[in-house]
C-alpha cells in the first residue's frame, strides 16, 4: 500500500504544523515552545497520557491499543541549529540566528501525523510511546532521556526513528543492519609557547610552528595507523592563533572531530593524538595539552528490526523505493543511546532535491511528511498487531 489514505487527509494540517514549527526554532534543551505546541496537538488527538519535562523539555505521549502487548517507542527530535536562514520563504525563521536547518521540524510533524492516526484508529495491541526529544544537535538529549529512566518508566522494549535526507527521491527509504552512523569524538589541543616580536623569533617559543607540526602529523593517523578498509575520519576543523603580522603569539588552539565505528579504532586515535601532541610539543619546546571528548556512540541498528522496518517501508514506497543495505555514514546521531539499550532501527527518508542538511538555504519538503507518518503508523500496526479473540 502507498501512503495511508487517512494520513493523506492530514497533509495540509501537517504542512501547517511544520511551517509553524519552522518559524519558531529553539536550540538544544530549550524547546519549551515547541513542546507546548506538540502537547496542544496531542491533547486535540486524544492520546491517553502526556508526560512533559523529560530531559528539560522533552515529551513522551502514550497511546493505548486494543488489548495487552508490548510498548513500541517512536522518536522525533525537536531542536534547531544556531544558523541564520537564507531561504527567503514567507514562513522562514522569525528568530534571528536560529533555524531548522536539519529538518527536525519535519520529524516532529511526521510523528504528530502518526500520533493523530494511531489515536483515532488504535488498530494495534499494547501501547505506543511517542518520544519528542530535545537537544539532538550536540546536547545528547536522547542520552539524557535514557539516563532519566524513560525506557524503563514507560516499558519501551523497541525503538525507531526517521531522518530526512535531501537528494533522495521523496518517499524513498534506506537503512542498513548493524552500524549506520558513526561515533563522534572531539579533540582540542591547547598550545602554550613564549611570544615576542616577529623580528626576533630566536627569543620566542613559537606555538604556530608547533601547531602546524601537530596538524601535519595528525594527518598520518588515517593514512599510516589504521587498516584501510576500516572506516575512519580524523579532521582538523579549527586553528586559532595570532593577532598581528609582527607578533609571535603566546598560544595556539587546534580543534577537530573523529568519526569511528569500532572501539579499538577509537582508542587507537586517542592514543596516537596523545603521542603526537606530546612529541611535537617536545620537538618545538612548547607546552601542550590534549582534551579528548568522547561524544555520541555509533548508531547501531538491530539487524532483525532493521529488516522488519525495511519491510514496513516497502508497504509505503514499494520494493524499488527501499534500500535495506545502504552504506553506513560518517555523520552521528544521539538516537544511538536509545539503540544501545533497546533493539530497533534508524532509517532515512528521501525528501527530493533540496539544499543539504545544515545549509542556510535548507527547507524540509512537506511532501515527505505523509510518507514518514505512514511509515510510523504501519510500523506500530505490524509490530503489534491486534490479537484475534
Amino acid at each position: 500500500m502507498p501512503v495511508v489514505n487517512r494520513i493523506a487527509d492530514y497533509a495540509e494540517d501537517m504542512k501547517t504544523w511544520r511551517r509553524h514549527l519552522h518559524m519558531h526554532p529553539e536550540l538544544q534543551f530549550d524547546c519549551h515552545e515547541t513542546a507546548a505546541f506538540v502537547v496542544e496537538r496531542l491533547k486535540e488527538f486524544g492520546v491517553d497520557e502526556i508526560h512533559e519535562g523529560i530531559a528539560t523539555s522533552g515529551v513522551v505521549a502514550i497511546i493505548n491499543g486494543q488489548g495487552d502487548g508490548d510498548t513500541i517507542g517512536l522518536r522525533a527530535d525537536m531542536d534547531a541549529l544556531p544558523m541564520q536562514e537564507t531561504t527567503g520563504l514567507d514562513y522562514s525563521s522569525t528568530v534571528d540566528g536560529k533555524m531548522h536547518a536539519c529538518g527536525h521540524d519535519g520529524h516532529t510533524t511526521m510523528l504528530l501525523g502518526a500520533a493523530r492516526y494511531l489515536a483515532e484508529t488504535r488498530r494495534f495491541s499494547g501501547r505506543v510511546a511517542l518520544i519528542f526529544q530535545p537537544a539532538e544537535e550536540g546536547g545528547g538529549g536522547a542520552g539524557v532521556m535514557v539516563e532519566e529512566g524513560m525506557l524503563e518508566r514507560f516499558g519501551i522494549n523497541q525503538v525507531y526513528a526517521l531522518h530526512n535526507v535531501p537528494g533522495v527521491p521523496v518517499g524513498q527509504f534506506y537503512t542498513t543492519p548493524g552500524p549506520i552512523m558513526a561515533a563522534v569524538d572531539t579533540f582540542e589541543i591547547f598550545i602554550k609557547g613564549d611570544g615576542g616580536h616577529g623580528a626576533y623569533p630566536q627569543d620566542t617559543k613559537d606555538p604556530i610552528v608547533a601547531a602546524v607540526g601537530m596538524v601535519s602529523a595528525i594527518q598520518t593517523i588515517v593514512s599510516r595507523n589504521h587498516y584501510a578498509l576500516q572506516d575512519l575520519v580524523v579532521s582538523v576543523t579549527q586553528i586559532h592563533t595570532g593577532t598581528a603580522d609582527n607578533i609571535i603569539p603566546e598560544d595556539a588552539y587546534i580543534c577537530g572531530t573523529v568519526r569511528t565505528f569500532e572501539k579499538d579504532v577509537q582508542d587507537m586515535v586517542e592514543d596516537r593524538l596523545k603521542e603526537i601532541v606530546a612529541g611535537q610539543a617536545a620537538a618545538y619546546n612548547v607546552e601542550a595539552r590534549l582534551d579528548y571528548i568522547r561524544g555520541y556512540p555509533a548508531t547501531v541498528n538491530n539487524a532483525e528490526k532493521a529488516a522488519f522496518a525495511a519491510d514496513v517501508a516497502r508497504e509505503i514506497a514499494g520494493e524499488a523505493g527501499v534500500n535495506p543495505d545502504a552504506p553506513r555514514e560518517m555523520g552521528a546521531e544521539d538516537f544511538a543511546y536509545m539503540l544501545e539499550k533497546r533493539p530497533g532501527a534508524y532509517l532515512f527518508l528521501g525528501q527530493g532535491d533540496a539544499a543539504g542538511l545544515h545549509h542556510p538555504a535548507y527547507n524540509f519538503n512537506d511532501e515527505a511528511s505523509p510518507h514518514g507518518a505512514s511509515f510510523f503508523a504501519r510500523l506500530v500496526e505490524k509490530a503489534q498487531p491486534l490479537v484475534e479473540a
